[in-house]
C-alpha cells in the first residue's frame, strides 16, 4: 500500500526531504517484491519538484528566483534505481539570470548515479508571435473507454484511451504507431505550478513504448520485464503553457522510429479546449531479454 504525502492526496514520494544546499531525499512508489525498479516518471516528477524547491531557496538574489517556472527538462536515465533504498537528489545551479536560469539535477543512490537532468527555468514573457499545432480529432474523455493505470500515472489519476488501441495485449490487432490517451491527474486549484507539472511529467513516461509496439503483431507491453527488456534512456519535456490542475489532458503519442533495439517517439499534450500545454520526446530500448540491469 502506498504511503500518503502530508497533504493526503498524493503518494509520499512527492514529499521531498530537504537536506540543505540543494540536496534532497525521496522515497519511491511500488512493491519491490513485484518489480524492484523505480518508474522513470516518478524520477521526472521528483526532479521537477527538486528544481522548484532549490530555486525557491537559492536566496543570493531572491528577486531573480521568483516568477520563473520550469520550461524544459532533458533527462538521461543511466542506471535503474531500486525501490528499497531512498533516492538522493542534488540540484546544482549552472546560471541564474534575471529572465532565465539553468540547473543540473542528479538522482543517485549512494555513488550510483541513476539519472541526470538539465533544467531550464524562465520568467514569463509577452507574445511577439504565437501559433501552435492543432489537437487531433478524437472523442472527448467522457466517450472514451476507461483504462487501468498500470502504474504509469500517479495514483488517483483517471486514464481513458481514445479509440480501440490496446498496447498491453500482444494478441490484439496491430495498428498505426499512435496512441491518444486522456488523463486527469489528481489536483487542487491552489496547488503550485511545479506540482501540476510534476503530475503531468509522471504520466509522460509510460505510453510511448506502447505506441512503438502497436504496429507489430505478437508484441505488447505485458511482455515488458518478462520476455522483453524495455526501458527509457532519454526523455525531453517542454512546457508551453501552465498545466491546468485537476483537468483532463490529451496526450497524443506518435512513435516515429523503431529498430536496432531502440524506439523513438514524440507526443503533444493538449487541454480540453485544444490549447497545446506541453510536448515531449523519448528514446527507449526494446530488446529480447529477461532482466534489465542497466539502461545504457
Amino acid at each position: 500500500m502506498t504511503s500518503r504525502s502530508a497533504s493526503g492526496h498524493l503518494p509520499r514520494a512527492f514529499d521531498l526531504e530537504a537536506l540543505g544546499d540543494g540536496r534532497f531525499r525521496a522515497s519511491s512508489i511500488g512493491d519491490p517484491e513485484v518489480h524492484d525498479v523505480v518508474f522513470g516518471g516518478q524520477i521526472l516528477a521528483q526532479a521537477i519538484l527538486a528544481s522548484e524547491a532549490a530555486a525557491a531557496n537559492a536566496g543570493s538574489v531572491p528577486e531573480r528566483n521568483s516568477g520563473k517556472d520550469l520550461a524544459s527538462l532533458h533527462t538521461v536515465f543511466s542506471r535503474v534505481a531500486t525501490i528499497t533504498k531512498p533516492l538522493e537528489i542534488d540540484v546544482e545551479v549552472i546560471h541564474d539570470g534575471r529572465t532565465a536560469s539553468s540547473q543540473t539535477i542528479t538522482v543517485h543512490q549512494g555513488d550510483r548515479i541513476c539519472a541526470r537532468a538539465l533544467a531550464l527555468r524562465q520568467a514569463p514573457a509577452a507574445d511577439l508571435i504565437r501559433h501552435q499545432h492543432g489537437a487531433p480529432q478524437t472523442a472527448p474523455p467522457a466517450d472514451c473507454k476507461p483504462a487501468e493505470p498500470r502504474g504509469l500515472v500517479v495514483e488517483g489519476t483517471e486514464v481513458r484511451i481514445a479509440g480501440v488501441a490496446d498496447t498491453w495485449d500482444s494478441s490484439a490487432p496491430s495498428g498505426p504507431p499512435e496512441l491518444n490517451v486522456w488523463i486527469r491527474p489528481p489536483g487542487r486549484q491552489d496547488q503550485s505550478e511545479a506540482l501540476s507539472q510534476a503530475l503531468l511529467a509522471y504520466a509522460t513516461d509510460g505510453f510511448l513504448i506502447g505506441a512503438a509496439m502497436r504496429p507489430h503483431d505478437g508484441v505488447g507491453q505485458e511482455m515488458a520485464h518478462r520476455s522483453l527488456t524495455t526501458g527509457v534512456v532519454t526523455h525531453t519535456l517542454e512546457f508551453h503553457e501552465p498545466v491546468p490542475p485537476g483537468n483532463w489532458l490529451l496526450m497524443s503519442h506518435e512513435s516515429t522510429y523503431s529498430g536496432r533495439g531502440r524506439a523513438f517517439g514524440r507526443a503533444q499534450v493538449f487541454d480540453e479546449s485544444g490549447a497545446l500545454v506541453a510536448s515531449f520526446s523519448q528514446e527507449s530500448i526494446i530488446r529480447d531479454g529477461r532482466r534489465l540491469d542497466a539502461r545504457l
